[in-house]
């Protein structure tokens, strides 16, 4: 079982940056590829971001591809998300959410999930 906790969003004008951090509990995050997703009112969640169990391998969105970096921390159990450039469009709930194995783009492959954090950009 693994518990997953967001944190990090907030207000912030277009152009702006922010980082999301999410920690999980539990001794085996290292064997867990991760994942963050965003949920716009009223639309489906989307991938944003994924990153391999040992962070060697990454892949985005080509939404947020050149503006947002996803990375971890075994050692300390905490992925990260960092927001650069952000739009108006990127307005949100992000969530992270875990894996065994590989690291994937379907919302459907992932088997734990955090509450979410709002991530709202005014222009």
């Amino acid at each position: 079982q693994v518990q997953l906790v967001e944190s990090g969003g907030g207000l912030v004008q277009a152009g702006g940056s922010l980082r999301l951090s999410c920690a999980a509990s539990g001794r085996t995050f290292r064997n867990y590829a991760m994942g963050w997703f965003r949920q716009a009112p009223g639309k489906e969640r989307k991938f944003v971001a994924t990153i391999s169990s040992s962070g060697g391998y990454a892949f985005y969105a080509d939404s947020v591809k050149g503006r947002f970096t996803i990375s971890r921390d075994n050692a300390k159990n905490t992925v990260y998300l960092q927001m650069n450039s952000l739009k108006p469009e990127d307005t949100a709930v992000y969530s992270c959410a875990a894996r065994s194995g590989s690291y994937s783009l379907s919302v459907y492959d992932y088997d734990y999930w955090g509450q979410g954090t709002q991530v709202t950009v005014s222009s």
